[in-house]
């Protein structure tokens, strides 16, 4: 059974505080202490960026993160319910317009992916053809 002592709760409350403060302004709130932790003194910068690697901080998708924030915004209501509404279709509209662009482009890839095949099994037909009409003659 481990006991914490009211320092060490305090402590891990403190960098707990920290670490959210610095969530919630995203990676460059995270570099900007790693560089300011370099420049008052060198470990505590290293140690920032050691911890950003481990925790994966520094690889985290921010393709995702906007996406949760456009999310996150979607639902606050600015208190106008006209343009509430006006904003909702909007947003709507947009999605479904990158959904559908999203759906085009992998049929453009599939599209290329299947002709780059064909092309290949019509030349292997032909070095197949080849080879057979090379040997029968000889």
């Amino acid at each position: 059974m481990t006991t914490n002592s009211p320092a060490m709760e305090q402590a891990q409350g403190w960098f707990s505080r920290a670490e959210s403060w610095l969530d919630a302004r995203g990676k460059g709130a995270w570099i900007a202490a790693m560089v300011l932790g370099f420049i008052l003194f060198w470990p505590i910068g290293l140690a920032l960026l050691a911890y950003m690697i481990w925790s994966k901080r520094m690889f985290n998708g921010s393709c995702n993160a906007r996406r949760h924030t456009a999310t996150r915004h979607k639902f606050r209501t600015s208190g106008n319910s006209a343009f509430d509404s006006y904003k909702a279709d909007t947003l709507r509209r947009l999605e479904e317009e990158q959904d559908a662009f999203e759906a085009f482009l992998q049929r453009l890839r599939d599209a290329k992916d299947k002709a780059e095949f064909d092309e290949f099994m019509a030349d292997r037909d032909r070095t197949a053809r080849d080879t057979g009409t090379g040997d029968a003659q000889a």
